[in-house]
């Protein structure tokens, strides 16, 4: 842990008022910061802030921890004033850093910051500062993104990105470069950690992203590597300096939500455990601790304690309600992979009445998990679906100018309501299953995915025979009407009233029924389900992301039966013939995943 961190074991307990030190040299600010990061992570969020906010504008390491705190913070109540103080926070923050920097003419500013010559003049605060600077830069950035449409921002973001970008890999050679000559003491290490977290993240972050724009932002200069990302969070994780919980948050989310929703859902958990392990020792009632075991017990097929672990979480603490609202949409989840569904709904009304990061896709979950349920219980709760159906296009929000994807794809489907007669929509609550990757997950159970194949089948004979009904109307009105010829699949009264949604609601019970049997090792069924769709195509009139992510599903079902050659052509299929499609940049980001785990791309180079 931080230094300074295990001297005092429950220093926090000891005194009511924090007493306000009197001077603050960088490795004072350093051990007053690592105080305030025991208290974070003892879920004392106030006290941490009330430790750092004296010396916010005097000590670098003090302003960097105050708007951490703040943005993270904005990042999970998604409130306009809470992002805008953060974003004002870290501009303070920055001005703070600022006053420690090199001061360096403009022409040294322009020329490359490292050479061995400059790197000996650079006194330890002032990497310090470089490197606190920068990681200011990277969070205001990324809440400029979120607060604001205005493009002329957005880009300005983007800049500042690249800014915080090019000074860690300047540290990173500062780091190069002297450690043979630097004596290796306690505020060397903690700037290690920050190069370690920085150059780590940046490699991870950019490793993910498809190729085209990969490929675009490497000719603006960035470029990235997951083995190299991965080592750097690693060894920064194993050291001793406050970033090293922040690299560790860093892996943790790339291992337990990444991997799984932008990823094929291939993840080290293992890794994961060990990880988390030690903070759990040490903070075992640490609401953020907490609330990533549960998630790897959700991640490994062990909902029942992933339950109990979330319940811990929420009565940790009162302080941050947002901590709440991420442990509701996780019980959530665990309660539809079992299929409780009033369990499910309850947590997802809490969400809806609680938390404002996305009310769209909140009050569509709310709606999907009623359709799931028989008409007496939905009766039971006092909801109508299709007005909560009818709200959801008003709930959109944009961020930097554009829409949600998730909560695009949530209006879409939710417009069968909208005229004066709905078409109900086929298993919603496991359509967005599957847009999650959640089938990745429940298929952990076979159980459980018995259970889901069963649901669905049941969904299917119902859809058959509704069809035939409707079909068999269709036949008796020609017959009266003395028409010689009627075709099912052209008259468009006939479509009217066999519903013009049946393919599409066909070919999504064929994605989701195909998955289950994957999921069973019933491979040969599955693939008959997903050629059915793929057959299907030109059929399909709204739901136009069924065929590309069943070309992806497929060439995941031949990547298992190690057929590496049809699964790269299936995958190469959904990347290169499709667009313009719901969902898009996710499947992009997934089949990158999947074509890198094929190794069909060479890594880029650091």
């Amino acid at each position: 842990m931080a230094s300074g961190a295990g001297e005092e074991e429950n220093f926090e307990d000891a005194f009511e008022n924090i007493p306000v030190a009197s001077k603050m040299d960088l490795k004072c600010s350093l051990e007053e910061c690592a105080m305030a990061l025991n208290l974070f992570l003892n879920n004392k969020f106030s006290e941490a802030l009330e430790l750092l906010r004296p010396w916010s504008k005097d000590s670098m390491y003090h302003a960097l921890g105050y708007g951490t705190i703040l943005v993270m913070q904005a990042a999970m109540t998604f409130e306009q004033q809470d992002i805008q103080l953060g974003i004002s926070t870290m501009k303070e923050a920055l001005q703070t850093c600022q006053r420690f920097r090199k001061r360096s003419t403009v022409v040294e500013s322009l020329s490359n910051l490292v050479s061995k010559q400059s790197v000996d003049q650079l006194s330890e605060e002032e990497m310090h500062a470089e490197i606190c600077y920068a990681e200011c830069l990277l969070q205001k950035a990324a809440l400029t993104f979120v607060q604001d449409e205005n493009m002329i921002n957005f880009i300005k973001g983007g800049l500042k990105i690249r800014t915080s970008y090019q000074i860690y890999k300047e540290c990173l050679q500062v780091l190069q470069m002297t450690q043979g000559n630097k004596s290796k003491n306690e505020t060397y290490h903690q700037f290690e950690g920050g190069v370690k977290l920085g150059i780590g993240a940046f490699n991870l972050l950019l490793s993910l992203l498809p190729g085209r724009i990969l490929r675009l932002l490497e000719f603006i200069g960035f470029s990235g590597n997951r083995d190299i990302g991965l080592l750097q969070l690693r060894e920064g994780a194993s050291g001793t300096s406050l970033r090293a919980i922040l690299c560790t948050f860093t892996l943790l989310v790339y291992h337990t939500f990444v991997c799984f929703i932008l990823g094929i859902g291939e993840a080290n958990l293992e890794e994961a455990e060990t990880l988390l392990e030690p903070y759990l020792q040490k903070f075992p009632n640490g609401s953020i601790i907490l609330f990533y075991a549960a998630r790897i017990s959700i991640l490994q097929g062990n909902f029942e304690k992933a339950q109990l672990t979330l319940q811990e979480c929420i009565a940790a603490q009162q302080e941050w309600k947002q901590i709440h609202h991420l442990c509701y949409w996780e019980l959530m989840w665990c309660y539809t992979f079992q299929q409780n569904w009033l369990q499910a709904y309850r947590y997802a009304d809490l969400l809806c009445k609680e938390s404002r990061w996305s009310k769209a896709i909140y009050v569509f979950q709310k709606a999907a998990i009623l359709c799931m349920l028989p008409d007496d219980d939905v009766k039971k709760t006092g909801e109508n679906i299709v007005s909560l159906f009818r709200q959801i296009e008003g709930l959109r929000q944009r961020i930097a100018g554009k829409s949600i994807p998730t909560e695009k794809f949530a209006v879409r489907k939710s417009r069968r309501y909208a005229s004066s007669q709905p078409v109900k929509l086929i298993l919603p609550a496991l359509e967005m299953m599957y847009v999650w990757n959640g089938f990745a997950v429940v298929g952990k159970r076979t159980d459980l995915t018995e259970s889901l194949l069963i649901t669905i089948e049941k969904e299917e004979t119902a859809l058959q025979n509704e069809a035939r009904k409707n079909q068999g109307k269709v036949s008796v009105q020609t017959e009266s009407r003395k028409w010689k010829q009627w075709n099912i699949l052209d008259s468009k009264e006939n479509q009217r009233d066999h519903s013009e949604y049946y393919m599409d609601d066909v070919c999504l019970l064929q994605l989701l029924k195909g998955l289950c049997l994957k999921y069973l090792g019933r491979l040969l069924q599955a693939e008959l389900c997903f050629n059915q769709v793929i057959q299907s195509e030109k059929q399909i009139k709204y739901d136009n992301y069924l065929v590309p992510f069943t070309l992806y599903e497929l060439g995941l079902l031949y990547k298992q039966r190690d057929e590496r050659e049809k699964a790269i052509r299936y995958i190469e299929t959904a990347k290169n013939n499709y667009k313009d499609y719901s969902m898009e940049s996710r499947l992009h980001f997934r089949i990158h995943a999947a074509l890198d785990s094929l190794k069909v791309t060479p890594a880029s180079t650091p």
